[in-house]
């Protein structure tokens, strides 16, 4: 345990550092026009283009995962529960598997699924993203550059937790060590499900359509 923890720590400095030399994670023009994590498109760990506003309505724990990780075991073992205990309410677990920190999510996308096996799990998995540096994916630099300053800020290590609300908002970011059946979680998902649903967004045809009635 005490290696663990060191070798975090070591690994947290030195990508903090990097963070501020060469501020790697810095957004794209394209990250800059979204508005919100339902405006992007994912792809699934089978390949397939998911876009996020499928989930709009839901509330959604987005968390980078990884297999070897000190923290994998009891993670998932609370991630599947706390996804049973929510999901008929409108409650969604987007998983993004990242092999940012000690290497320690290095198969591929089908060695990942196939590890998933083992704990049952059900909730979405996506295929293997960056969550920092150089070739960070788009969503993580909206994240790491939200302009919350509660929610911004560098992922810090394996199995860092976002809470979106139904309207697809950043509303809470939880470190690596707060499990996913944590007290703190578990109430900010409560009030969150207590919120109403958002409206679905109107499409040019809709509107047509509904002109034309």
């Amino acid at each position: 345990m005490k290696t663990t923890t060191i070798c975090m720590m070591i690994a947290m400095f030195a990508g903090a550092h990097v963070l501020r030399a060469g501020d790697t994670d810095a957004p794209t023009e394209e990250t800059n026009m979204k508005k919100s994590i339902l405006d992007f498109e994912m792809k699934s760990i089978s390949g397939e283009d998911i876009k996020l506003e499928k989930f709009r309505g839901d509330v959604l724990l987005i968390v980078n995962v990884a297999s070897k990780c000190g923290l994998t075991k009891q993670n998932y073992e609370q991630l599947e529960p706390l996804y049973q205990k929510y999901k008929d309410k409108g409650f969604e677990i987007l998983a993004f598997p990242a092999n940012n920190f000690l290497s320690q999510e290095p198969g591929s996308n089908k060695d990942i699924a196939k590890f998933c096996e083992k704990y049952n799990v059900s909730f979405p998995l996506f295929a293997k993203v960056s969550v920092k540096g150089d070739d960070c994916c788009d969503l993580y630099k909206f994240l790491i550059n939200h302009p919350n300053k509660d929610i911004a800020g560098e992922v810090k290590w394996n199995f860092q937790k976002y809470l979106v609300d139904r309207s697809g908002k950043v509303i809470a970011k939880f470190g690596p060590r707060t499990n996913p059946e944590s007290k703190e979680i578990g109430e900010a998902i409560d009030r969150a499900l207590a919120e109403p649903k958002s409206e679905p967004a109107k499409t040019e045809s809709t509107e047509t359509e509904s002109s034309d009635n």
